[in-house]
């Protein structure tokens, strides 16, 4: 006969609360965090200047607006030396649509309108139009390198000339290390490419400028050998046409009056 089913006995349970002789801990009170005071930073920047152009006060005495950083800023964002800064298309674009404005605006009404016979050298008027127009760039771009050259050599210069109220009394300011690395890094990554692109600008310029003038003095040799052309033909005899030159070499003798008149008025 078969056992009868025995339940299995209970597990013991995990936690066991076992009676203690020690009181419970005490909880410590909460105490809030105390607010945060936030300390102004201490500005450590060399170029400090708080309107006061005296080294005692100042880190550097070179006012404001002469410094190089400063005089960089300026110029990149005036016009119009900032068109270089921008992207290489909208530069040149604007350089031809300048150059295009000055070309028909002036260059071609003071050459069409300015020189007799107009309508019969109208090549070389549009070309005088628009070689006014490529000098007038030209200029421009001149005038924005040399501005750029001038904020460049200030800042990879180890010393900066200032003057502190007029011409009178310029003064020479030994840049710090910090600032001669900052200064240096700035012109050789932001203003050398600037002046590289400018360079090239005249380069291209200069070319067109030659080709328009050859092409001008092309046009005048042209002009006149073509002439020339057309006063030989004038001069020799045409059959059925009177000419004086074709009468004396057939009838010299014909002609033999008008050189004893000629003596006697001598």
């Amino acid at each position: 006969m078969a056992s009868p089913l025995r339940r299995p006995p209970s597990p013991p349970p995990l936690f066991s609360f076992i009676p203690s002789s020690q009181p419970p801990p005490q909880l410590l009170p909460f105490n809030a965090p105390k607010p945060f005071r936030r300390i102004a930073p201490i500005s450590s920047s060399p170029f400090r200047n708080n309107g006061s152009n005296s080294p005692a006060d100042t880190e550097c005495p070179v006012p404001f607006e002469q410094q190089p950083i400063n005089e960089y800023q300026t110029l990149s964002t005036s016009f119009p030396f900032s068109w270089v800064a921008s992207d290489f298309v909208e530069y040149c674009s604007r350089l031809f649509v300048t150059g295009a404005s000055f070309a028909l605006l002036v260059g071609l009404p003071v050459a069409w309108f300015g020189a007799p016979g107009p309508e019969s050298e109208p090549i070389k008027r549009v070309l005088g139009a628009a070689s006014s127009g490529v000098l007038v760039v030209t200029l421009a771009v001149v005038r924005m390198y040399l501005g750029w050259a001038y904020v460049g050599n200030r800042l990879l210069s180890a010393t900066i000339e200032y003057e502190e109220t007029g011409w009178y009394d310029g003064q020479v300011w030994v840049k710090t290390a910090e600032v001669l690395t900052r200064d240096r890094l700035l012109g050789s990554f932001s203003v050398k490419p600037v002046l590289n692109k400018l360079k090239y600008t005249l380069v291209t310029l200069g070319v067109t400028l030659f080709i328009c003038a050859v092409l001008l003095v092309n046009i005048d040799g042209v002009e006149k050998a073509s002439y020339a052309a057309s006063r030989q033909a004038a001069d020799r005899a045409i059959p059925g046409v009177y000419n004086d030159e074709s009468a004396r070499s057939f009838e010299p003798d014909a002609f033999c009056g008008e050189a004893a008149l000629s003596g006697d008025s001598d």
